[in-house]
């Protein structure tokens, strides 16, 4: 093979490749640092997760997803935990949906515990309501940021990548 021709294919394969990887970057696949304490224990501060993008775009977040949320000043990390149109209220510790105990599988019982009581509220069409994990600390729709219309949600936390040690899947 001619040395202008092995150039060539090279410049092919390497073009590909940068599209490919702007394709999967912009609609599929990108990366998020997390920053704070607000989903301790299960992402800490200054880890790095890769989230689908695209998965929304075919379904709709469920109660347990952790979401990246697009905030004019900053993205979030949060859990969601009310769907559009259902009534959230916490009492002595307990999640309850509609009335009905919610069991909170993702938690340690001492983060149940330290949520604070509230009221039922009722999550209007076309919004989630989302908390942190690390319930005393994290700023989310009970006290900051309201609930979360379903088009700031940008996509599903899937892969822990950084640090390397603790590479695993968010959910």
């Amino acid at each position: 093979m001619s040395l202008k021709k092995e150039i060539w294919e090279w410049t092919k394969a390497i073009i590909i490749a940068v599209i490919l990887a702007f394709f999967l970057r912009t609609y599929i696949f990108a990366t998020s640092i997390v920053e704070g304490t607000s989903m301790d224990p299960t992402l800490h501060n200054g880890e790095r997760v890769i989230f689908n993008k695209a998965v929304y775009l075919f379904d709709e977040p469920e109660r347990g997803d952790i979401v990246i949320i697009q905030h004019p000043n900053k993205n979030y990390v949060k859990r969601v935990i009310g769907l559009p149109n259902e009534t959230v209220e916490v009492q002595n510790g307990v999640l309850y949906i509609n009335g009905e105990e919610v069991e909170q599988d993702f938690l340690p019982p001492e983060q149940q515990e330290a949520t604070s009581d509230f009221r039922p509220i009722e999550v209007p069409e076309h919004h989630y309501f989302v908390m942190g994990d690390n319930r005393d600390i994290s700023k989310d729709s009970r006290n900051g940021l309201g609930y979360i219309h379903e088009d700031d949600i940008i996509g599903r936390s899937e892969v822990i990548i950084f640090p390397f040690d603790q590479i695993s899947l968010t959910r």
